[in-house]
């Protein structure tokens, strides 16, 4: 974005040398800012060179201006023309657009005569908005360093339709109307390296499917929980929520970390809203086309209470939903993997009941071997399963996009038949060979299954195929009552969770009666 300067002012500078030092510094600042005042219309920070725009929508472009000052805003053949309101703001809507790889200029003037703001390299294409905490920060860099493929994908992105824009705002008590900084950068081996690596591959695969431009505008914070992402309003409908907004009103971070449903909250930024207020609220209602989520192990560390997080995801959708003016804006979350924590067990469940927000879907990754690390550094099965969900229930591609989910389980005797949605091509078991690559088991032994009787005590079984089911049974549990599938935080080395629908993706840890499986806090302690 730039603005040319114009010799305006010389008058002044002929009678600096008859002004005292201080009369002429006065005289300076005060015509600097009505020259601010006189400049043309400013854009929002979130419109810069580069920037992708979303096609086929009516994408707004907003900013400020001189109040009562008449703003156009030219793109691509459209002139638009706005007001702007008492208190300087203004936004115009451009008619949607197709798709276009040309790099052209949006001209932003004012009437006052100011010069016009250029913004260079504009593209149209499909445009993603993803948040999360580290594992969604984790870069395609730190990928690289430590993953072949990784490294890999990162030399060949050479990519210049893939543009990327890191939100690196802090927190805010308050919703805050524009950024402070940042701006987008093409897509690079250079570049690249600095950017979500999950939401890189997700681009990556998008721009391939679609031969579109793509646009990603990423907001994620590490180590952060779900509520600072979450807009004030948006904590209704449920005792957890509005305790939560309450708090956050009074900055009572040790009483959030007491609640039932609460966190380690660290700092007023793991407060209701308080990233929202920073990183998000100065970007909506930018048009994208949905959002991607990868987040939920600060929900779920030591002494941190899972057992809310279904509701907070659906405040989560709903406020972000509210804040683009759309109820169907789609978003396409991450399933938190393997690891050690208690209550990630209970966190992943959580997730899946999620589902019933619509417009969403859930990427299963409990599969992929972590090797002991928070971080893992496979990113690209994490980014290519989250894209499969938009490009078929949005772009029409005929696709597989979920793993099995579980419907239903039918007691018959000693055996037990589960039945799953997203299997009607049948069920397989699968090993793990290599990254992107699922092939079958071949002893055909499914790991992971678990019965229960009368008695609430939970028995390894035996877990045979059988076309879209499976039938479980043990010896030790001649009466089943419940039946469980990876619900531990990690799998044995020696058996690892291998239940995949025939496209090769994994099926979502479940259980067919939680009640057989409470919440033991006690195994779960707040650090000192």
């Amino acid at each position: 974005m730039s603005v040319t300067p114009k010799p305006l002012y010389f008058l002044f500078v002929c009678y600096l040398p008859f002004l005292s030092c201080r009369a002429a510094v006065i005289i300076i600042l005060s015509f600097s800012a009505t020259r601010v005042m006189l400049a043309a219309a400013i854009p929002a920070r979130i419109f810069s060179d580069h920037m992708v725009l979303q096609r086929d929508f009516p994408p707004p472009i907003w900013g400020k201006a001189a109040a009562g000052d008449s703003v156009v805003v030219e793109f691509a053949g459209q002139s638009v023309k706005t007001k702007a309101n008492n208190d300087g703001r203004w936004q115009v809507r451009l008619e949607p657009m197709e798709a276009n790889s040309g790099g052209r200029a949006m001209q932003i003037s004012s009437s006052t005569g100011g010069d016009p703001v250029v913004i260079r390299d504009v593209l149209v294409g499909e445009v993603w908005f993803s948040g999360g905490q580290s594992n969604m920060a984790y870069t395609a860099g730190q990928m690289a360093g430590r993953l072949a493929e990784g490294r890999a994908l990162v030399a060949a992105a050479d990519l210049e339709t893939i543009r990327l824009r890191k939100v690196n705002e802090r927190d805010s008590p308050v919703p805050r109307d524009n950024l402070t900084g940042g701006g987008w950068d093409v897509c690079s081996p250079q570049s690249v390296g600095r950017h979500s690596a999950v939401a890189f591959v997700f681009a990556r695969r998008i721009h391939r499917a679609l031969g579109v431009p793509v646009g990603i505008i990423d907001c994620s914070w590490g180590g952060t929980p779900i509520e600072p992402y979450i807009p004030a309003d948006a904590f209704t409908g449920h005792p957890t929520l509005e305790k939560l907004a309450a708090l956050a009103k009074t900055g009572d971070i040790e009483a959030v970390k007491r609640l039932p449903g609460g966190t380690f909250a660290r700092s007023p930024a793991w407060l209701a809203g308080a990233i929202y207020n920073g990183r998000i609220a100065p970007v909506a209602p930018y048009a994208i086309r949905g959002a991607i989520w990868y987040q939920g192990e600060s929900n779920s560390g030591r002494g941190e209470d899972p057992r809310q997080y279904a509701h907070k995801m659906r405040a989560l959708m709903r406020g972000w939903r509210e804040a683009w003016g759309r109820r169907d804006l789609p978003l396409y979350f991450v399933q938190l993997p393997q690891w050690k924590s208690y209550a990630w067990t209970y966190l992943r469940e959580e997730q899946r009941r999620a589902l019933d927000a619509g417009h969403t879907g859930m990427a299963v990754t409990v599969d992929l071997d972590n090797a002991g690390d928070i971080h893992p550094p496979n990113k690209i099965d994490v980014g290519e399963r989250l894209a499969r969900w938009p490009l078929a229930k949005l772009y029409g591609k005929k696709i597989p996009f979920s793993g099995p989910l579980f419907r239903e389980a039918e007691v018959r005797g000693a055996e037990v038949v589960v039945r799953f949605d997203y299997a009607k091509e049948g069920l397989m078991a699968g090993r793990i060979g290599g990254v992107r690559i699922i092939v079958g088991a071949k002893d055909g032994v499914l790991h992971g299954f678990e019965l229960a009787g009368k008695d609430g005590v939970w028995h390894r079984a035996k877990a045979k195929l059988n076309g879209q089911t499976v039938l479980v049974n043990s010896p030790q549990v001649k009466h089943p009552l419940a039946v469980r599938y990876a619900c531990h935080p990690e799998a044995p080395k020696e058996r690892p969770w291998n239940l995949y629908n025939k496209a090769g993706l994994p099926a979502s840890p479940f259980c067919s009666d939680w009640s057989k499986m409470p919440y033991d806090s006690a195994k779960n302690p707040m650090p000192e």
